[in-house]
This record gives structure tokens, sequence and C-alpha cells, in this order.
């Protein structure tokens, strides 16, 4: 499932539009504005795209640290979980103090 992030509907990984208000899921879903903020910040060195253990074929082969430009976009391609896509993004940095 993919959230928008502009009223937090939930909608089908396969939706472009979020259903309730219209926007652009591959823009406004809250792991692209996620995304976005983590290659933006400065202290962010690489993305890690982390994977269920019970995750699908397909996201098992997307699993691992990407420099932050070259990024799997999310939902996985080809997923084939019940409930949509469990995959997240998580900043690995290279500062961690001020």
């Amino acid at each position: 499932m993919q959230t928008c992030s502009k009223c937090s509907t939930q909608s089908p990984d396969a939706a472009l539009l979020c259903s309730t208000c219209g926007a652009e899921l591959r823009e406004f879903s809250t792991t692209t504005v996620a995304l976005k903020k983590f290659q933006a910040n400065t202290r962010v060195a690489n993305v890690r795209l982390v994977v269920p253990a019970t995750a699908c074929p397909a996201c098992r082969a997307v699993e691992g640290t990407y420099p932050k430009n070259a990024v799997p976009a999310l939902p996985v391609e080809g997923c084939s979980e019940t409930n949509g896509c469990q995959c997240f993004y998580e900043p690995m940095l290279n500062e961690i103090y001020p």
C-alpha cells in the first residue's frame, strides 16, 4: 500500500493517483517524500532499502545499500505481496552529531 503525503489516504501499489485528493503518488507518496528529504540532506551518505525477511522475490532482489541518488523507487515493481510492498528507506549518515 502507498500512503499519500498530502491527505494520508492509502492506495494500492499499482495506483498512480491518490483516490481522495488526486495527488500523483510517484511524487507525493510518503516513501517518495522521505527519499527526497534523504537526498537533500548533506549528512546522508547512502540509503538502505530495507526489506522484510518474508518479502517476495522481487523485493529481495533490490534489497541493499545504494548511493542516495541511485535508489530504486518504491513500491518495488513486480512486488507480489498480498498487502502491498512493505519495503522502506533508511538513511545511512556520514555525520551523526552537528
